[in-house]
C-alpha cells in the first residue's frame, strides 16, 4: 500500500511538531518514515496510518529526531568548516599570499611610527567585534523574517549564516590585546612582538571576512551543490 499525499504531508507536519525545523531534515525524515510504513503495511495491512506512524517513531528512542539533528549538524558543520579552512588557505597562495604579506607589513609599519599604537590596536580590535556583532545581529533578524513568512529552511544555510560560535572566538584575545595595551612599552618596542602582532591581526581579519563576506556570497553555489532541490527554489 502506498502512501497518499494527504499522509505524505501529515508526515511533514509531524516532523516539525518533532522539532525538525529545516526541509532537507524534513525530507529525509519523511522519505525514511514513509517506507518503514509501507514496508510495515506489507506486513501488517490491518493497522492503520497513525499506529504504524507511532511505532516508527518510537524506535528512534526517547530523543526521537533530535539525535538524527544532531548527526547531521556535526556533518554538515564539519563542512563549513572546511569551507572556511579552503578558503583561507587561498590566501596563503599565490597571488593572495602577496596580498597578505602587504597587508601585516602595512600594519607593522604603522605601529611602529605612530605614539599612538596600544591605541590603533584596541581600536581595531573593537572595530571587529563591533562588525561581528553587527553581522550576527543582520542575520538573527533575517532568520526571524524567514521563520515569519514561513519560507523553508535549510539547514546548511543556516550554519553558513549562523555566526553565533565565532562570537567567542574573537572576543577570545581580548585578554591578550588588554595586557598589551597597558604594557605597551614592553610589547610594542618589540620588533618580533609588533610583526607576530601585525600577523595576527591580519589572520583574524581574515577570517572574519572569509566567515561574513565570501562564503556568504557563494552560499546559493554551495546549497545547491549540496541540496540538488535547493535549485528549484531559485528557478
Amino acid at each position: 500500500m502506498k502512501l497518499s499525499k494527504e499522509q505524505i504531508d501529515q508526515l511533514f507536519t509531524f516532523t516539525r511538531q518533532h522539532y525538525v525545523e529545516w526541509y532537507d531534515l524534513q525530507s529525509e525524515l519523511v522519505d525514511h518514515l514513509a517506507n518503514s510504513i509501507e514496508t510495515e503495511w506489507q506486513e501488517n495491512p490491518k493497522l492503520s496510518f497513525d499506529e504504524v506512524l507511532s511505532k516508527e517513531f518510537k524506535k528512534f528512542g526517547v530523543f526521537g529526531f533530535m539525535d538524527v539533528v544532531e548527526k547531521r549538524q556535526a556533518v554538515l558543520g564539519k563542512k563549513y568548516n572546511g569551507l572556511v579552512w579552503y578558503h583561507f588557505k587561498d590566501f596563503f597562495g599565490v597571488p593572495k599570499i602577496v596580498l597578505t604579506i602587504a597587508m601585516t607589513l602595512i600594519l607593522f609599519s604603522i605601529l611602529k611610527i605612530s605614539q599612538y599604537s596600544e591605541w590603533i590596536v584596541m581600536w581595531l580590535y573593537i572595530f571587529l567585534i563591533l562588525f561581528t556583532f553587527y553581522e550576527i545581529f543582520k542575520n538573527n533578524k533575517i532568520k526571524k523574517e524567514k521563520k515569519q513568512t514561513k519560507q523553508k529552511r535549510w539547514l546548511f544555510e543556516e550554519i553558513i549564516n549562523q555566526y553565533g560560535g565565532f562570537a567567542g572566538a574573537i572576543i577570545f584575545p581580548l585578554h591578550l590585546f588588554s595586557r598589551m595595551f597597558y604594557h605597551s612599552e614592553k610589547y610594542i618596542g618589540n620588533d618580533y612582538w609588533t610583526l607576530s602582532l601585525s600577523f595576527f591581526f591580519v589572520l583574524l581579519v581574515l577570517v572574519i571576512f572569509i566567515i561574513f563576506k565570501i562564503i556568504p556570497s557563494k552560499a546559493e553555489e554551495y546549497l545547491i551543490a549540496t541540496y540538488p532541490e535547493y535549485k528549484l527554489k531559485t528557478m
